[in-house]
């Protein structure tokens, strides 16, 4: 996808498109799965921690991105695949890979409904699934 294209998404989103903003927004988009603050520092060389941060808390204020518990000490950023600009409904599960770290999206299994007690408001949900990828079992199995 080219420059004009992530623009667009931008503005569906109502975030003003910018250089640093469209690499952010590029570089999330291409990897395809959720990201630490840390990896998209060191995909993105050519901006600042502050700078990423800002843009992400942008694109989280706007239903850009979602933030998700990444199954350790930290938090990852993944694209809403949802189009709503109000609602975040993307809601799916995601799988953590204990032995490489890595986070992945199970964007076919959605998260399990929740009955919570009577004066509970659900805002969000987090459904995390801890185990090992299947690139790191084939390579514990090859061992």
């Amino acid at each position: 996808m080219d420059a004009k294209h992530y623009a667009d998404v931008l503005n569906e989103h109502h975030i003003k498109p910018t250089a640093n903003r469209i690499i952010v927004l590029k570089t999330l988009a291409e990897t395809g799965r959720p990201l630490s603050m840390m990896e998209l520092e060191n995909k993105i060389m050519s901006i600042d921690k502050s700078g990423i941060f800002r843009t992400l808390s942008l694109f989280k204020d706007n239903h850009l991105v979602h933030v998700i518990e990444d199954g350790g000490d930290g938090v990852r950023y993944e694209l809403c695949h949802s189009h709503d600009e109000e609602v975040d409904d993307d809601l799916h599960v995601h799988f953590y890979c204990e032995q490489c770290q890595r986070t992945y999206c199970l964007d076919h299994i959605p998260v399990p409904q929740v009955e919570v007690p009577q004066g509970f408001v659900v805002n969000s949900a987090n459904y995390m699934v801890k185990g090992i990828c299947p690139q790191c079992a084939m390579a514990r199995h090859r061992a």
